[in-house]
């Protein structure tokens, strides 16, 4: 079984990785992330190293805490996955330990992801990466309570320090821009893309789709994707439904994903007459595209949100969705009309609009709006296209492309 490459068998040697392109030859890019998981920036991250392909690119991924080994397997990475984390006294020398990465790798681009690995901005300076990039890909629960000085004074010298720094919604922006004393304009946005043709649903694929996940055949289906943590508080979900079901309405809930709150929401509906025997627990899938198809209605009850994927993706899969009215979730449904917002642990309100959608029509019409917007706005390939012209629009600044190389 293939491991990431530690620390201490990569080269030592200092020179630097900021060399030129040859002509036909591919950029290198270093993409760092906290941890490789199953989480929606990391699946982001691996979208991308497959959708700009390897023929103009060469991707590899640098850890900070570790990652998981299917992960490496499944998406075909063996070979390509740096593993910088450590325990004892060298736990707190990130910095030198993503230096050491790059210069084994030595790549023209090193691409940092969210607060967890910002020490890959100054490692990058160090190791004199030609180019340089930190992104913002959502929040953290603690974020939302203040950052304190410490973290908001090095985000701002990590972001002055990049050749670019780009937030994946503009309530992001705005955002990192305020805590980091970073001017707006500073600050780029990319949005995600999700594949359309992937995430689509298909005349009998639900029927097909309940029967593989075990889930009723004549009930309306609500249901959630992602991690079971606070910040996504999947009970305020549980408790608007027992709203609607109280008033007698046929309808089951499927929660598709794992995390540290599905004991609690195990032991909520265990205690709860109204549930019990209507909440199914899907765990961790590899399929959600199944997961979703299953599905009448999508909710996504975060607290406070990026932009998030199983959003995009419920959407192209021409699902009604209901999502609070947080961060990138206004960006996709405000004015768009392509699905319903409710304020945020407001659980009447949740109640309100999953009533509403308990009439087929509007679903249908809801669901038919969602799938247009997407296709229209967040497709795969259009993200793709931000992220080649991002990376060759900073490689060709600062002179490592040379004839047609990306």
């Amino acid at each position: 079984m293939h491991t990431a490459t530690p620390i201490s068998e990569m080269s030592v040697s200092s020179r630097p990785a900021s060399v030129r392109t040859t002509p036909g030859s591919a950029l290198r890019v270093l993409h760092i992330v906290n941890r490789l998981d199953l989480g929606g920036t990391e699946l982001g991250v691996l979208k991308v190293i497959r959708g700009l392909g390897c023929e103009r690119f060469t991707h590899a991924i640098c850890t900070a805490k570790g990652h998981r080994i299917e992960t490496e397997q499944n998406w075909g990475l063996a070979g390509r996955v740096y593993d910088a984390s450590t325990s004892g006294p060298a736990a707190k020398h990130l910095v030198l330990r993503f230096a050491r990465v790059m210069r084994a790798f030595r790549p023209h681009i090193v691409h940092s992801r969210n607060w967890g690995c910002i020490e890959a901005v100054f490692a990058a300076r160090l190791a004199r990466v030609p180019v340089v990039i930190h992104s913002e890909h959502g929040y953290e629960l603690e974020m939302l309570e203040g950052e304190p000085l410490r973290r908001r004074l090095l985000r701002h010298a990590a972001y002055a320090a990049a050749d670019a720094v780009f937030a994946v919604t503009r309530d992001l922006r705005s955002y990192h821009a305020r805590v980091s004393w970073t001017k707006e304009s500073r600050i780029r946005v990319l949005a995600n893309g999700v594949d359309t043709e992937r995430f689509c649903k298909l005349g009998g694929d639900a029927a097909r789709a309940r029967i593989a996940l075990g889930l009723p055949l004549n009930s309306t289906i609500v249901g959630s994707v992602g991690r079971l943590v606070p910040i996504k508080d999947h009970l305020t979900l549980l408790k608007a439904l027992e709203m609607v079901v109280s008033k007698g309405s046929e309808i089951h809930v499927a929660l598709a994903g794992d995390g540290s709150e599905r004991p609690s929401l195990e032991r909520f509906v265990a205690n709860s007459p109204v549930l019990s025997g209507r909440v199914h627990f899907l765990g961790d899938t590899g399929d959600v595209p199944q997961v979703l198809r299953s599905l009448d209605i999508f909710v996504l009850p975060s607290i406070s949100e990026g932009m998030s994927n199983t959003l995009l993706e419920a959407m192209s899969s021409g699902l009604p969705v209901v999502a609070s009215r947080v961060g990138g979730n206004r960006e996709l449904l405000e004015d768009s009309g392509a699905g319903l917002l409710f304020e945020p642990r407001n659980v009447s309100d949740l109640a309100e609009k999953l009533s509403t959608l308990l009439d087929e029509s509007i679903r249908k019409k809801l669901g038919t709006t969602a799938r247009s917007h997407v296709l229209s706005n967040y497709s795969l390939e259009g993200m793709m296209h931000r992220y080649r012209d991002l990376y060759r629009e900073l490689a060709a600044r600062r002179g490592i492309l040379e004839g047609k190389t990306a």
